[in-house]
């Protein structure tokens, strides 16, 4: 059978390398980016003349909540929401872009090299009776991937061989040709901190006692389902997930699928298609954004929690209607996250509900971050801001994170549950979640609601909360710059020069510390992170530990650039009280 893409040797006539190399004209566009950029970035600073950027934005709610038992029935409290947004001297961004451009500049060199023929080509290209066709990648996909990832393609993938609970077992690797293959030394790398997995209440586990009902469920049903549930995959197991997913939200209905990604990427097609219109927050999930473009529906993208843009939107969109026929929209659909993965922000509920009612638009909430990992009781930014579930439409959310299993869920009212199992193509044609797994979520849940006849997932969801505050306050006063909301267990430390990222992370996995690093294209240019999740398994002498390494790694690579030494708000961490205030 022949084979499209092969790795074998291309030399080609210098001509056509010449004209390859052309393409270093982009390094003086890029160049000329860099001083427009740095020029329109010191403006912005407060003092020289703009608006700037501060280290804090605070919000303040008064919000009429109490809860008995999770569920909000009346009273007032008040809640401030405070989230970091700092930015980076300015040395910082040039530095960046200086860091871009030296990249580029050898990464063309290379190409340079390859296609004369000077240098072995190892990557996949396309065959010589091919060339003429379409090619299966962008150029700069290509150019960027065998340049600029290859180079550090060492730190992602890396071979766990245990349970991803608070420390992790990995199998050492390494490349003898600049991580274009790997092999395995047969060393295990043991005890390593677990600083990346979503495990944020600590449900990843393998302890006997806390999976014997798991263990139970595997011997009676086995390990598969082998059908749809409209067909023969619709087991007792599913329901009573289902109820308790329901009873957990404080909503009519809800309705399980097996994968998170498609529980968004094939209900949104369900929900609105051509003659609607979708307003997607611009850091949202690519599972959000390729269900919102499957659905064939308008979209229009809204700038990152900003509801005063998003007002802006709405507004034209009742005042416009659909372009050229200039008709109303048949429905418009808010589209926003609990918590944001990568920025570690928690969405600005309370007013994005007050627009979807004020513009009669719809509301999906996505909370495969937040639920169980916020909230007094876990449930989620509904009960962080102490609002109704009534409030939002549509509530989505995934079992992959604190609940240490698989899938997703989607709830609301009893008739959008019913029309989502008929018409979605992920409860059709996907295959049910395996009866393990449903157990290994129904466990979990108990924990957290106390079902199970004791307070230990209370006590997994305030750990994590006193775990976040103290990780946080603590990289603050170590002088990093990080996003996201003060209680968001997700944390971004910001790298920014693309030259750091493997070198952060190869220094602390060498401390034994697995991190996780972000950069382009999963980040913008300019901000290259690491992302920290933080869990309520973890023990303070594991987050000292990886503290400690990071305060001497901050000195060594210079990653502390902010610009402030104390904690902003040291009161926040002192509270020792999980009670809502009267």
């Amino acid at each position: 059978m022949a084979t499209r893409m092969i790795m074998k040797k291309k030399t080609l006539g210098f001509p056509y390398s010449l004209f390859r190399c052309l393409s270093f004209l982009q390094l003086i566009f890029f160049l000329t980016v860099l001083f427009l950029r740095c020029h329109l970035y010191y403006e912005a600073q407060p003092g020289n003349g703009g608006k700037g950027g501060g280290i804090l934005n605070t919000h303040l709610y008064n919000i009429q909540s109490s809860y008995e038992n999770g569920v909000a029935n009346g009273g007032s409290y008040k809640k401030t929401v405070n989230e970091h947004v700092e930015q980076a001297p300015m040395y910082v961004n040039i530095l960046t872009f200086i860091g871009f451009t030296v990249a580029t500049f050898f990464g063309y060199l290379r190409d340079f090299l390859r296609f004369s023929g000077l240098q072995q080509c190892v990557y996949a290209t396309e065959r010589e009776e091919q060339k003429d066709f379409v090619p299966l990648y962008q150029d700069f996909e290509n150019f960027y991937k065998r340049n600029m990832y290859v180079r550090i393609r060492d730190n992602w993938d890396r071979p766990i061989c245990s349970v991803p609970g608070p420390q992790f077992e990995m199998m050492e690797r390494v490349s003898d040709d600049y991580n274009w293959t790997f092999r395995l030394t047969g060393r295990t790398i043991k005890n390593v901190i677990n600083m990346g997995s979503y495990n944020y209440l600590g449900f990843a586990e393998t302890d006997v006692n806390a999976i014997k009902t798991v263990c139970t469920v595997l011997s009676k049903y086995g390990a598969g389902v082998c059908s749809t549930r409209q067909e023969m995959g619709n087991l007792d197991k599913h329901m009573e997930l289902e109820n308790l997913v329901a009873r957990f939200l404080g909503v009519e209905a809800a309705m399980a699928f097996g994968m998170g990604f498609a529980t968004n990427s094939m209900n949104i097609p369900a929900l609105v298609g051509k003659g609607c219109l979708i307003l997607s927050d611009e850091l949202n999930h690519s599972s959000l954004v390729l269900g919102a473009r499957l659905s064939g529906a308008t979209i229009r993208i809204f700038k990152h929690n900003n509801v005063q843009n998003l007002e802006k939107l709405l507004r034209e969109a009742v005042i416009h209607g659909q372009p050229r026929s200039r008709r109303a929209w048949k429905k418009i659909l808010i589209l926003v996250e609990g918590i944001y993965s990568m920025e570690g922000s928690i969405v600005l509920l309370p007013e994005i509900v007050a627009l979807k009612r004020k513009y009669k638009a719809y509301l999906y909430l996505d909370e495969a971050h937040s639920i169980g990992a916020v909230g007094p009781t876990g449930r989620g930014v509904v009960e962080y801001f102490g609002m109704d579930p009534g409030d939002v439409d549509v509530l989505m959310g995934t079992f992959t994170k604190s609940f240490g299993a698989s899938g997703g869920y989607v709830a609301g009212k009893k008739e959008l549950v019913d029309y989502i199992r008929t018409h979605s193509h992920s409860a059709t044609y996907a295959t049910s979640i395996c009866p393990p797994v449903a157990e290994q979520i129904i466990r979990a849940m108990k924990s957290v609601m106390g079902l199970d006849g004791n307070t230990q997932g209370l006590q997994r969801v305030r750990q994590l909360a006193e775990n976040t505050r103290y990780f946080r306050r603590r990289l603050h006063e170590l002088g990093f710059i990080i996003y996201g909301n003060e209680d968001s267990p997700v944390v971004p430390l910001l790298v920014y020069v693309p030259g750091k990222i493997g070198a952060f992370s190869r220094r602390m996995l060498s401390k034994n510390i697995g991190v996780v690093v972000v950069g382009f294209p999963a980040t913008s240019l300019t901000e290259a992170r690491a992302r920290f999740c933080i869990s309520a398994a973890h023990t303070r002498e594991m987050l000292d530990k990886v503290l400690q390494a990071l305060d001497e790694l901050g000195d060594f690579l210079t990653l502390k650039y902010a610009q402030h030494s104390k904690p902003y708000r040291p009161e926040l961490y002192n509270e020792t009280s999980y009670e809502l205030e009267g």
